[in-house]
């Protein structure tokens, strides 16, 4: 172990507390699950619209895929929040937020220019919420969470 100032070990002891907290990892698993609870609420208040999306990407019958999303994500967003078997619902949203990249965000079907960018991004950034997501099925396995 390399030796450390008092200010060194003074700061990674406060690091640790403060990574360690209760209200740290609840924070952080909101912000991880924040799209997947926000977006069904949308659709919830917007209902004609999510209708309207399923059919942009061709899921049909539209309503039941409205309906069917709305309630995975809520779901699966309240199991990794709330602990109920945290690595199912980290996986389904990691499984399902794969497959969503794949069917929304085909940039290499773009043309050159600032749609494709931008849907390049959004498709890695997608693929990183994914790894979370996995991470965190594999810390409470890891764990034996249940």
């Amino acid at each position: 172990m390399i030796n450390q100032t008092p200010w060194q070990q003074q700061k990674s002891g406060l690091a640790a507390t403060v990574l360690a907290a209760p209200a740290t990892r609840t924070a952080a698993l909101l912000a991880l699950c924040a799209a997947y609870i926000q977006g069904p609420l949308t659709k919830i208040v917007d209902f004609q619209g999510a209708i309207a999306e399923m059919n942009h990407f061709g899921l049909q019958p539209a309503v039941f895929f409205a309906i069917a999303v709305i309630a995975f994500e809520l779901a699966a967003s309240a199991m990794v929040v709330l602990g109920f078997l945290r690595w199912v619902g980290a996986l389904s949203l990691a499984g399902f937020t794969l497959l969503a990249t794949l069917v929304a965000l085909r940039f290499w079907e773009l043309a050159p220019g600032m749609e494709r960018s931008m849907a390049a991004n959004a498709f890695f950034e997608h693929l990183g919420l994914a790894g979370a997501f996995v991470l965190v099925a594999i810390s409470d396995i890891a764990k034996g969470d249940k």
